[in-house]
């Protein structure tokens, strides 16, 4: 006999809807949309899911219940109303408990315009919401250079007016005003203005260009040039701020612009409405993964959220990739030209602001800096587990002399540089950067192994195939091939190598794992590079005092002791010299330095 919830999925319509998945409890644990009921429903009982919280999702569910509705659009709505009522554990909840800013075209003879957050249902026209304050303040400020406007809240009625009710004020005075409560502005010339007021708030500059531009003019051919100069600075003023906000072809009207980009556990989303091609909103946000989601369906539920949220009436909206949000709504992928530059542009926005995210949770929350970062590497790197210990090594050896090689350590993608280890290459004879890999790798693990010590999860090697199978060796020796990850970096085109693959992998140029893979190599390279540097200059140190006749090198050691240098020690008095070998040795190093300043 099928389950309960077995009998439910087979009995379930191919129809489109929005399931409920309930626990044990009887909570709603996630709300879902689909084209197909049935399809869907099956696919969370039926496939092997990645997602460790997907598995868990599935395990926790008891009961189903869902709606038939007649198109996909009711269901994204359906499925966004859901989410936000209920609230449930595995949903994304786009949260945002901000009051924006509203631009209101008050109902009322001589109609005053205003900022505010509160939207009244009087039959006063309201546009945004904004995004940004200062927008806002940008465009009143504008408003209020251009058209001269009331800003008391007095009620101007004809009658009032006519029986002399209201005196000017100082607004009046300073021409911020024309005295509408006196009688000094006809209605019919007020309302002239709130029309141009209104184009420039939704975005369309040209009507109002245009007749500033006339009386222009019509000043100038009158010589009313004080006039003319006033309207030429309203004009400069418009200009201004138009070219501010024109980004694309101007014969884009009245189009949603979304995108997305995303990591390992966030979705980075942004929104502009686009109006006569000026963006007259901007929107930015983060939205984090519950169940592993795809950039499709964040992107998706941003979208329904978004234009729910700021009224959007749009019949078209531009997106990077195909979307779906039922028939209502026009879908366009731009493929060239200012459409495409513009979703360019929304793409950039959304990676600044996810560039802004990361260095603010850098200071603030370095623990989740840290788990992204090795999140991603996981990731990039094919690796079973976050690589939080990594170590790196590298040979050096200048024309075969002084073979030595380096080790550095990583946690959590920062130097450990108390654990980096210099290696004096043992069992080589001469250039031999294989059998050296081998050795270091043999002494650095067998040590590890002996002291009982962690070992990395990530080993990097600086080198190609030849270097990669050189240190496999070793791993193999000492039994930890398959427990530690492995891989090679070719110097020339940052090729990553992996074991027993030809084919090398090609991080992206600018992605943080390929970074800190850089930075590994690098340090390695300048560690190893010290040593060797050190070890030669040293080695010729001695080579020099090794030519004095009948000195042996324990007198050498013990005078380079004390006196650090060749130079020193050829500039040391008979006496200092005597104090530190006696004076039939010190009598040998001094005539022999005598000897050469002949």
């Amino acid at each position: 006999m099928p389950t309960p919830l077995e009998l439910q999925i087979k009995t379930l319509p191919n129809s489109p809807g929005v399931y409920q998945y309930f626990d044990k409890e009887d909570v709603i644990i996630y709300v879902g949309k689909a084209k197909n009921l049935k399809k869907r429903v099956s696919s969370y009982f039926t496939k092997n899911h990645e997602n460790g919280k997907t598995r868990i999702l599935v395990k926790k569910i008891v009961r189903i219940e869902h709606v038939v509705v007649d198109t996909e659009t009711d269901a994204l709505l359906l499925e966004n109303n859901l989410i936000k009522k209920y609230k449930p554990r595995y949903n994304i909840l786009l949260k945002d408990d901000k009051s924006y800013p509203w631009i209101c075209i008050k109902k009322e003879r001589f109609p005053r315009v205003f900022s505010t957050r509160r939207v009244i249902k009087d039959g006063s026209e309201y546009f945004g919401p904004y995004t940004n304050m200062k927008t806002v303040h940008a465009l009143l400020d504008l408003i209020k250079e251009l058209y001269p406007l009331r800003t008391c809240n007095y009620d101007l009625s004809q009658e009032k007016i006519d029986a002399g009710k209201y005196k000017v004020c100082l607004e009046y005075h300073l021409g911020n005003c024309k005295g509408p409560c006196e009688g000094f502005q006809h209605e019919d010339n007020y309302l002239e203005y709130i029309r141009a007021i209104r184009n420039i708030i939704k975005g369309n500059f040209k009507e109002s260009l245009e007749r500033l531009q006339q009386m222009m003019l019509d000043f100038a051919a009158e010589m009313k040039f004080e006039e003319a100069q006033k309207i030429k600075d309203k004009l400069a003023s418009l200009q201004n701020y138009q070219a501010k906000s024109t980004i694309v072809n101007p014969s884009i009207n009245n189009v949603d612009v979304f995108s997305i980009i995303s990591d390992e556990t966030h979705g980075y989303a942004n929104f502009f409405k686009v109006m006569n091609g000026s963006i007259v909103q901007s929107y930015t946000t983060e939205i984090k993964k519950k169940l592993d989601e795809t950039d499709k369906e964040l992107l998706e539920l941003f979208i329904i959220e978004t234009r729910n949220r700021f009224n959007s009436l749009s019949r078209e909206v531009y997106t990077p990739f195909k979307v779906d949000l039922g028939e209502n709504i026009k879908v366009t992928v731009p493929k060239l030209g200012d459409k495409k530059r513009i979703v360019e542009l929304s793409e950039r926005n959304a990676k600044y602001y996810r560039m802004e995210q990361f260095k603010q949770i850098k200071i603030v929350d370095p623990d989740r800096h840290v788990k992204r970062i090795m999140g991603q590497m996981k990731k990039d790197l094919r690796l079973s587990v976050e690589p939080r210990h990594i170590e790196c090594f590298d040979n050096s050896n200048i024309q075969g002399t002084h073979p030595v090689a380096a080790c550095v350590v990583f946690k959590d993608g920062k130097p450990s540089k108390k654990e980096y280890r210099h290696y004096n290459i043992k069992t080589v004879e001469g250039p031999d950067d294989f059998a050296s890999m081998k050795e270091v790798v043999f002494r650095r693990y067998k040590r590890l192994l002996e002291e009982n010590q962690p070992l990395p999860q990530l080993i990097v090697i600086d080198g190609g195939k030849g270097q990669l199978s050189s240190a496999l060796k070793s791993l193999d020796v000492l039994g930890l091939r398959g427990k530690i990850a492995i891989i090679g970096i070719a110097k020339r085109l940052e090729e990553i190598y992996y074991p027993g693959d030809s084919v090398p992998l090609y991080l992206d140029k600018k992605s943080e794992s390929l970074k800190i893979i850089q930075y590994l190599r690098n340090e390695a390279h300048r560690f190893g590079i010290t040593f060797h540097r050190n070890k030669r200059s040293k080695s010729a140190i001695q080579s020099e005092l090794e030519q004095i006749p009948d000195v042996g090198k324990q007198t050498i050691t013990n005078l380079l002791r004390k006196f650090k240098s060749a130079k020193r020690i050829k500039e040391a008095t008979l006496e200092e010299l005597k104090e530190v070998v006696g004076l039939s040795r010190a009598q040998k190093v001094y005539q022999y330095y005598q000897k050469e300043k002949e």
